[in-house]
């Protein structure tokens, strides 16, 4: 069974909550795409943990975790990163965690790129998290990354510094007037930071080709959501990769397999971290109140998430973008504490009403076309099956189920792991 795991909206809809979950029937998870620029929070019977790089079933024993080559990999981060959980008590090692050779290294000169482009563009900025993605993308397509492969072969590798440096530094030094960049910092970056994956790096594809010969299930987590995909989001306040779940293969190192299943992740109301058109956005007390209720604070930035409503028109869009099998609706305990509710059915357009999503140019002069359904106001982090929820619950899902047009087969109603219904 392949299955992958993917975003409905803008992201941080509860993906790496629903991987932990999943996970047990699993043996492999795999991330094929972006960096740490985005992050999973998970919380079990071990703790609570934020991911940004490592696959969210890293904290499952017997699952083994793949970071794909469509993925750029901050070795900083990622070793930072597993020292924190192996100070969580999670067990890291070759055996349940491998590298893809094809993978590219996000540099930290990439990071303050990131940085210097943002503070250019001052009140025109993009709302990048300036962890680099985008500039270390670009120089993927550019031809001129560093792959963690290469760091098996470090003499090939530091030959390649020399000219690398030297170009970059035509942008660093001569457009944006920065420091530049030496070689001896990169080498030394490598030399610090790359040393302690090597055992890690393997040809993943191979790999993961032997694990489905063998009928491994394995499970593809993506970053994001549809709505921040290169190709089909909010472009250009969008990531800088493919987000799709039809690239899961093709960024996990196996284009040659299929996807068995698709299933979509999408939160009961609808939260986005950064800049661009957001529709069904709630300003000043209403967003205040369901930002708190929901805790909605990005898990790589800490910055606070822009909320609204259930969006019908974005999420029907990004359910056909991710081609999704069935749904899992997260966070629907969050709206328990609320009379009335509100869901974003239509958007109008020039003054008319429309009820698919447009071109992303036409999105800032769309308004959200609300309706109002009756909220349960009571708690509902007990309940463990659909019957048990409340009427005004149970109507709430199906409503939405109804209007995008796509089963929704897990509803979860807190954090912890046992805190989903199954339908």
């Amino acid at each position: 069974m392949l299955t992958s795991i993917c975003g409905i909206n803008w992201g941080d809809e509860g993906k790496g909550r629903m991987v932990d979950l999943l996970s047990r029937r699993y043996d492999v998870v795999c991330r094929y795409q972006g960096g740490n620029n985005a992050g999973h929070t998970v919380i079990n019977e071990r703790g609570k943990f934020i991911l940004n790089l490592l696959p969210s079933g890293i904290l499952r024993d017997g699952v083994v975790n793949v970071l794909g080559n469509g993925m750029v990999i901050d070795i900083r981060h990622l070793t930072e990163e597993a020292d924190r959980l192996r100070a969580q008590g999670i067990r890291i090692t070759p055996e349940n965690l491998k590298i893809s050779d094809k993978a590219v290294i996000t540099m930290p000169y990439h990071v303050l790129m990131d940085c210097l482009e943002e503070e250019r563009l001052a009140d025109k900025k993009f709302g990048s998290t300036r962890r680099g993605i985008a500039p270390v993308y670009a120089d993927k397509y550019m031809k001129k990354a560093f792959r963690m492969g290469e760091l098996l072969h470090p003499e090939h590798l530091y030959e390649r510094v020399k000219d690398i440096v030297e170009w970059k530094n035509l942008t660093v030094e001569g457009g944006y007037h920065h420091a530049p960049i030496t070689v001896d910092e990169v080498i030394e970056y490598f030399k610090k930071y790359g040393e302690p994956l090597k055992e890690y790096i393997c040809d993943v594809g191979l790999w993961l080709n032997e694990a489905h010969k063998a009928g491994k299930n394995i499970m593809f987590e993506a970053q994001l959501g549809a709505l921040r995909d290169i190709d089909f989001g909010i472009y250009p306040y969008t990531s800088s990769s493919s987000t799709i779940a039809a690239y899961a293969p093709i960024g996990a190192g196996v284009p040659n397999l299929k996807l068995d299943k698709s299933v979509g992740i999408m939160k009961a109301y609808s939260t986005c971290v950064g800049e661009g058109p957001f529709t069904a956005e709630y300003f000043g007390e209403k967003a205040e109140a369901l930002r708190a209720a929901g805790g909605e604070y990005g898990a790589a930035t800490g910055r606070p998430r822009r909320v609204g409503p259930f969006d019908v028109v974005a999420s029907r869009y990004g359910i056909r973008c991710q081609g999704a099998d069935e749904i899992a609706l997260t966070k629907l305990d969050v709206l328990s504490e609320f009379e009335e509710l509100e869901i974003c059915t239509a958007y109008e357009l020039d003054g008319k009403i429309i009820h698919e999503f447009p071109f992303s140019d036409a999105l800032d002069r769309c308004k959200p076309v609300f309706e109002k359904v009756k909220g349960w106001n009571c708690d509902i982090t007990g309940c463990r099956t659909f019957e048990g929820l409340p009427k005004e619950a149970q109507d709430y899902v199906r409503l939405i189920e109804k209007l995008c047009e796509c089963k929704i087969t897990f509803v979860s109603v807190g954090a912890e792991r046992d805190q989903i219904i199954e339908r």
